[in-house]
């Protein structure tokens, strides 16, 4: 029963911090067009646009640093996933043509706490 309630407490986790992330990428001028797009090799949290530009956004949550920061979860092979999601997203959209990143969004804190989450936004660095 705990590991049940541990897992709802990560997925809300993780829901939290995709509406944080999108908040925060809308008011930098930011439109969302996809969330949560599942693709053959997974999932793309957030699709976002800014005037021509297509963003494959990952986001990763973490309510504290205790255990490891969320950018620490991007290992090798989930770069790889990310790219091939994208890609494939962008064979189905072929007019996004080559203006397309993946960025990375990084939150640390938890819904309902009165501290501002930190936010970490990784531009086309991985």
């Amino acid at each position: 029963m705990v590991q049940k309630r541990d897992n709802q407490e990560k997925i809300r986790l993780g829901q939290w911090g995709e509406n944080c992330a999108c908040e925060y990428l809308v008011g930098q001028g930011m439109s969302l067009i996809g969330r949560n797009v599942r693709s053959p090799y997974g999932e793309i949290d957030l699709i976002m646009k800014k005037e021509r530009l297509t963003v494959f956004v990952e986001v990763k949550t973490r309510s504290n640093a205790g255990n490891g920061y969320p950018e620490d979860a991007i290992t090798p092979e989930k770069i790889k996933h990310l790219d091939d999601c994208a890609h494939w997203y962008i064979d189905e959209h072929p007019d996004i043509g080559d203006n397309w990143r993946v960025d990375v969004i990084t939150i640390i804190g938890r819904p309902g706490n009165r501290v501002t989450p930190i936010i970490d936004w990784w531009q086309n660095e991985f």
